[in-house]
């Protein structure tokens, strides 16, 4: 067989993952996408009870609608706003039904390399296809021949950590059983009863941050949630841009999560301590944690830690490619620019495909959230964009790969995940996810 008639591997059913296999198809290219978790969009499913602040309108892929049309699948009302379990139910697990058995799921992508060749070998390396190193949910593994590879992992797995440095602070993997590093789901009653009537750090700046202060602020209004209160930890200041665009917000729903935060503030549910870069989490008598700053200042104790202080992406299993990264986002180094996120907001992002996505091994792209690397204002829209170049480019279609198109929603914060689902979706005020 030759590299040409092997399969794209995509790594991924997430949004993109997904839309990466829908572009490949339309463009007559093999897919076989490998997903680590049980079923479609595992890592959206981790996070069902919260809203996107993106429409429908903005969260499907074109190639995808395209796949789905011959199966009687009625789009969503694109003015709509979707939780992260409609968007699952609704349009990611039918659009992996559509796609069968390109789609494995329990396959867990433990290596990539060129076959044959390490990082360190030059010799013919162009020349060979890429070997994929699989391990199923039963335990087996099986190597998959590719003629490329297309990332599309996301970063969910990767949490970052509380210390200021980026590293773990001292005592945090020790508290590990009063901290959680997720939204937490507060309709779930066992969750609910961890944080009623309790005094918890909220760590982290962007919209999971946003949405974790609105959450607790709800409980704290409620009959079982007398009592409740937030401690909002800031490495910076407060600012007029702290909680984003507000409603200059060319989504509105996205600034109604800013909003929503500062109305959290402004009511006393919830207390900003600024400058606070943790160092360590100690644990007192009664089990409750008092954390400390790298100034020395101590804060607590605090009955529970809610850590929002970003996404990573994981390269392990990629050491063996050769990829040209930021030293800083960990992002393609052509990309970097357009997204650092001391300069750019969502719409500030300038439009980009395969050439800003390429390295220096031929055929191996990151896409969506991973391509972002730590950088936290990624859209939907940027990763359907994303994967159509990159599957143009993979069909031999360079005009097509170069021309790339990209509109997108001004100001506000666009990393995270955001406020409860209510029961009527169409509202924007209720949103919260960008999507991602």
């Amino acid at each position: 067989m030759s590299t040409q008639q092997l399969p794209v591997v995509v790594i991924g059913a997430g949004p993109v993952g997904l839309a990466a296999a829908a572009h490949l198809v339309e463009q007559d290219v093999e897919p076989l996408v490998l997903e680590a978790g049980p079923a479609a969009g595992t890592a959206v499913r981790a996070w069902s009870h919260v809203r996107l602040f993106s429409p429908w309108g903005e969260v499907t892929d074109p190639a995808a609608e395209k796949l789905l049309a011959p199966t009687g699948w009625a789009g969503p009302d694109t003015a709509a706003y979707p939780s992260g379990g409609d968007w699952v139910e609704r349009y990611l697990q039918p659009l992996a039904d559509v796609l069968g058995a390109r789609v494995r799921f329990g396959a867990t992508v433990t290596g990539v390399a060129r076959a044959g060749r390490d990082r360190v070998v030059d010799a013919d390396r162009e020349a060979q296809p890429y070997v994929v190193h699989v391990r199923y949910a039963d335990g087996h593994e099986e190597r998959v021949t590719a003629r490329a590879v297309v990332d599309a992992s996301g970063t969910w797995s990767v949490p970052g950590p509380a210390g200021g440095s980026g590293l773990p602070a001292l005592g945090e993997k020790a508290a590990a059983d009063r901290i959680t590093y997720r939204v937490p789901d507060l309709a779930d009653p066992a969750v609910r009863a961890r944080y009623a009537g309790k005094r918890t750090a909220v760590l982290g700046s962007g919209a999971s941050a946003f949405t974790a202060l609105a959450h607790l602020a709800d409980l704290a209004g409620t009959d079982d949630g007398a009592g409740t209160k937030a401690v909002w930890l800031l490495r910076r200041s407060l600012s007029d841009s702290t909680f984003g665009g507000g409603e200059a917000d060319q989504l509105p729903a996205r600034g109604a999560l800013g909003l929503a935060a500062k109305a959290a503030v402004d009511d006393g549910y919830a207390e900003a301590v600024t400058g606070f870069r943790t160092d360590t989490v100690e644990r007192a008598a009664d089990g409750s944690l008092v954390l400390v700053s790298e100034d020395g200042r101590r804060l607590g104790p605090v009955d529970e830690m809610i850590v929002l202080t970003g996404l990573r992406p994981d390269l392990s299993f990629l050491s063996e490619i050769r990829l040209r990264l930021d030293e800083r986002l960990q992002a393609p180094a052509e990309l970097a620019p357009l997204i650092d996120p001391n300069v750019h907001s969502c719409g500030t992002v300038y439009p980009h495909g395969h050439r800003e996505l390429s390295h220096p091994d031929q055929g191996i792209y990151l896409v969506g959230m991973k391509s972002y690397g730590r950088a936290p204002t990624f859209l939907a829209l940027t990763g359907y964009e994303q994967v159509r170049s990159v599957a143009a480019a993979l069909a031999g279609d360079l005009r097509s790969a170069d021309r790339v198109e990209l509109t997108l929603p001004e100001t506000g914060v666009c990393g995270g995940t955001g406020l409860p689902a209510a029961p009527e979706p169409e509202q924007p005020a209720e949103g919260g996810c960008c999507g991602s």
